[in-house]
């Protein structure tokens, strides 16, 4: 049966968003998909569609077209941990945000904590901290986002979702150390084609959506935009202000065009923007994570207001013995957040307030620009040899206040580059860094079919980083601790990163069903400046481990894994067995002294754990799936040596997956689909000392969808049965609330 595409350097360009024709498709494929769940080992689709003729085999699962090895081939057959999300399986499973895949891939978790753009992917272990580079390498239609605060934002016109687990280096970059998560937009079509769609959820808030496509020149020219406003008045208390601690407004816009002079040339030009508001910085302090029982009485609600801008241009040249391709970006991303600061009280009732007289507030200030550049060629996919050659060039300018101000009672004022002399609000303590990184890289994959059933695949990416970072704050706020040397306004440091990431993988396939592979990958990570003082600010705290330079991180992964389909294709089965030696990996520090927010480096972690899972066909209605994750980490080299032997800090113990999805199909392109989703997220360790280990999660959500010719709607609720949690605990007692029940309705339309 033919392949269902998730999503792909245009592998079907006017399948995506041609709703007319694929309306009676999602249909068809909505009845397909029942039970879907994160299948433990990454290499399955938790949403498998039948997209297919209408002769495909009643109840057997359809073959998933990726890209993890950017070229198209079956899911089943990639000799990787691959977790794939197809069209079908976003619209059926009501994926808006990051937090609703990764609830569906095991072995992955996210933490999202403190402010809109601090959200951590965790991947088999290797996971991220605040201010560091990201874990795993996020691609949106072919571009790298250049800053982890870019990733937690509304998913809206998606065509498909991959996430590659384990390290991607040898195609996707120093940055792709856990692994890789592909986004891919819809594409345009080629007739004129419009979606509106509305919702309400608890809150209250509201949803507004709309997309157009069509042709501009037949033939030649295409467009696709898309506009997204969403606001919820908040759904976590601040019982001392008696408002909402985390409401949100956001409008994100996007805009594709897609030009195809010939048949041998393409361009696709793509801009999109976020505007965010919402708050940050609610914590509370206590010593066991799993105490939930304080309330929200920070006394200044702050502000949390990020902006991102991205414009790329991509063009693709078929050569003939190659394809060329170009990837030009630009990126901006802005953010400003204010608050309380330590210990997050009513002014009368604060620590500091009791030890010097006042309390304090915080603001931090974000500021990055990114300009960069992917050229490579590619081989067809005819042949006995295939082969990618490429080089990668960015350029960012980072800049990064902090800073604490005493709390007079008349508010909270954003400072941005100087320090604050608002007499309402004066400036206490205040650090300011500049950072202008040049970093480039060359890579190439070359894959062998050594035997009909033999392939053999070596990549190798050389990634260097050069940072020089600028202190720019004023002499008067410089950390002045006895026996450290003192800060310089306008020193400049600065450092080179650089490390080779190889891959090899074997693959074997014994016969069209049964895909077996083993594979060695090295990942890697840039180190970088923590704000100028912190280092003596630590020591003078007795926390080890933490200076004005954290080291980059490397890891080496030993992976074996299976793919295999039984019953005629009514049943997938994978696993996959991981060993990883992590050098140098982060751990985040945050200093109340001065408010700063610093990375340390551990010597050496040891994970090792495994993915497995499988999807099935019950009946032609109904498919079940259920995946797990299991990561044991160990410490084994670090300057704190009272640490050797524990967990990994930002590490869950195990992941279970599940979901369960039914469709009552009542003909004449109508049918109802009711869908089940389980996610449990095992002990979680926060810190290397593990001193405080949070307790299992389980969470429940469910989605009812009727869809009707041109027309839906749906019911829906997250967290069903109202499970209250922190999402995060950081050293010093600092906890962060979960999102409590969620629930809503919307409808679309199509014309």
């Amino acid at each position: 049966m033919p392949p269902a595409a998730v999503h792909g350097d245009r592998l079907t360009p006017d399948h995506h968003l041609r709703r007319r024709k694929a309306r009676s498709a999602f249909t068809r494929t909505a009845s397909r998909l029942t039970l879907t769940a994160a299948l433990l080992s990454g290499g399955s689709a938790l949403g498998q569609t039948d997209a297919a003729s209408d002769n495909s085999a009643v109840g057997q699962l359809e073959d998933i077209l990726v890209i993890a090895r950017k070229r198209s081939e079956k899911l089943t057959d990639v000799p990787a941990a691959v977790t794939a999300f197809t069209e079908a399986q976003i619209e059926a499973s009501g994926i808006t945000a990051p937090r609703d895949f990764i609830a569906m891939t095991p072995n992955v978790t996210l933490v999202e904590t403190q402010n809109v753009g601090t959200a951590f992917v965790v991947v088999r272990g290797i996971g991220q901290a605040r201010n560091s580079e990201p874990s795993t390498a996020v691609v949106v239609d072919g571009v790298q986002q250049v800053n982890p605060s870019q990733f937690n934002q509304d998913l809206f016109d998606i065509s498909g979702i991959e996430v590659l687990k384990g390290p991607q280096g040898g195609l996707y970059g120093r940055n792709a150390i856990g692994g890789a998560i592909l986004i891919t937009t819809k594409e345009p079509t080629d007739t004129y084609e419009f979606k509106v769609k509305a919702g309400v959820e608890n809150g209250p808030g509201y949803t507004e959506q709309a997309t157009a496509s069509g042709a501009i020149v037949p033939g030649k020219l295409k467009f696709i935009g898309s506009i997204s406003h969403t606001s919820n008045d908040g759904t976590i208390k601040n019982t001392y202000l008696d408002t909402e601690a985390n409401p949100v407004k956001q409008t994100s816009g996007r805009l594709k065009l897609l030009f195809t002079p010939t048949e041998d040339l393409t361009v696709d030009t793509r801009f999109s923007m976020s505007e965010l508001d919402t708050r940050g910085f609610y914590y509370n302090i206590v010593s066991d994570v799993n105490d939930t029982s304080l309330p929200v009485r920070v006394n200044n609600a702050g502000i949390d207001n990020r902006r991102l801008l991205d414009a790329s241009v991509k063009i693709d040249w078929n050569l003939g013995f190659a394809t060329a391709t170009s990837v030009t970006a630009y990126d901006v991303v802005r953010e400003i957040v204010t608050g309380d600061a330590f210990d997050f009280l009513p002014i009368n009732e604060s620590f500091f307030k009791g030890l010097l007289g006042f309390d304090m507030n915080q603001s931090q200030f974000l500021d990055v620009k990114a300009v960069s550049e992917d050229f490579r060629l590619t081989s067809p996919n005819e042949g006995f040899l295939r082969w990618i050659v490429g080089g990668y060039l960015i350029h960012t300018d980072r800049y990064i206040s902090t800073g604490n101000m005493v709390d007079t009672g008349n508010g909270v004022f954003p400072v941005y580059r100087s320090p604050s002399t608002n007499p309402l609000n004066p400036q206490a303590t205040f650090l300011a860094d500049s950072q202008d990184n040049m970093a480039w890289a060359l890579y190439g994959d070359l894959t062998a079919e050594l035997t009909d059933q033999l392939e053999l695949a070596l990549s190798l990416r050389y990634d260097s980083d050069n940072r020089r970072n600028t202190t720019l704050t004023p002499t008067a706020f410089l950390p002045n601790i006895p026996g450290f040397p003192q800060g310089v306004s306008g020193e400049v440091r600065e450092r080179t990163f650089d490390r080779a990431q190889p891959k090899i993988v074997l693959r074997y396939k014994p016969d069209t069903t049964t895909t077996l592979y083993a594979d060695w990958g090295r990942g890697f990570r840039s180190g970088g400046f923590n704000q100028t003082g912190v280092g003596a600010v630590a020591a003078a705290n007795g926390i080890l481990g933490v200076s004005d330079l954290f080291q980059a991180e490397w890891a080496d992964t030993y992976e074996l894994g299976f793919k295999k389909t039984l019953f005629d294709h009514r049943l997938e089965v994978e696993g996959a067995g991981f060993y990883t030696r992590s050098h140098n990996p982060y751990f985040f520090v945050f200093l109340a002294a001065n408010s700063t927010q610093n990375l340390g480096n551990l010597g050496l972690v040891e994970y090792k754990g495994a993915d497995a899972g499988l999807t099935a066909h019950l009946t032609d209605s109904l498919q079940a799936s259920i995946g797990a994750g299991y990561t044991d980490s160990n410490i084994t080299e670090a300057t704190d040596r009272t640490v050797i032997g524990n967990q990994a800090p930002g590490v869950s113990k195990y992941t279970i997956n599940a979901a369960l999805q039914h469709t009552w199909d009542f003909g004449k392109s109508s049918s109802l689909v009711s869908r089940l989703e389980y996610q449990r997220i095992g002990d979680t360790y926060w810190d290397p000392q593990n001193s405080t280990v949070r307790n299992p999660v389980d969470l429940v959500d469910v989605r009812t969808t009727y869809t009707r010719d041109d027309w839906s709607v749906a019911l829906w609720a997250k967290n069903v049965f109202d499970k209250r949690y922190n999402a995060e605990y950081s050293a010093g007692g600092f906890v962060f609330k979960a999102l409590p029940r969620r629930f809503g309705a919307e409808a679309t339309f199509w014309f």
